[in-house]
């Protein structure tokens, strides 16, 4: 029970500081894996493949499978509550200032200074979650260039095809890790 606890301290921690949407939770789940590790490198970058394609928030969905990883449907709710209750808490208390709040020299200069320690935290966790998947949990003895051809194919894909449906990107991602069983 002891561990249900810290989980749901550090969902809600996670919560509190990610300012940004779900991809900023991303480097508060990153260090949360490897300090305690409920769950690998490779886990995560499961977690945001299946968050990413499920609908609901990919940080909830994050927090959800986390949760019922350790401790079935009730680590799910109470970590899952961890997370969302600090936003929760947040808005209510800002809706009774809103107005006060939204044009206020100070909290412009602050979410201005919160954007780019925001997009840094995510470039960094976005670049550890590519190694990790290209060289596996940070072994680099181990290229595989399938995946590597793979994306970069993808990605020539998206950039000079942006007229495609995102569906096809996902179905071309889903039959090439069919084929190649990654």
């Amino acid at each position: 029970m002891i561990k249900l606890l810290l989980m749901f301290l550090e969902f809600f921690k996670t919560g509190l500081f990610a300012v940004g949407g779900g991809l900023a939770t991303i480097p508060f789940l990153r260090e949360i894996g490897v300090r305690y590790g409920w769950y690998t490198m490779s886990d995560l970058s499961t977690m945001i493949a299946v968050s990413e394609s499920t609908p609901g928030p990919m940080g909830v969905n994050m927090a959800s499978y986390v949760g019922f990883s350790q401790y079935g449907i009730l680590g799910s709710i109470v970590v899952t509550l961890g997370l969302v209750l600090p936003s929760l808490i947040i808005i209510c208390i800002i809706a009774n200032f809103l107005e006060k709040f939204k044009e206020a020299e100070l909290v412009q200069q602050i979410f201005a200074g919160l954007k780019p320690a925001v997009v840094a935290f995510i470039a960094v966790a976005t670049i550890d979650i590519l190694v990790t998947t290209l060289f596996g949990d940070y072994t680099f003895s181990t290229f595989n260039w399938k995946q590597f051809i793979c994306l970069f194919v993808l990605l020539a894909l998206s950039k000079y095809k942006p007229k495609l449906h995102p569906i096809w990107f996902i179905v071309a991602s889903a039959v090439v890790g069919i084929v190649f069983a990654f």
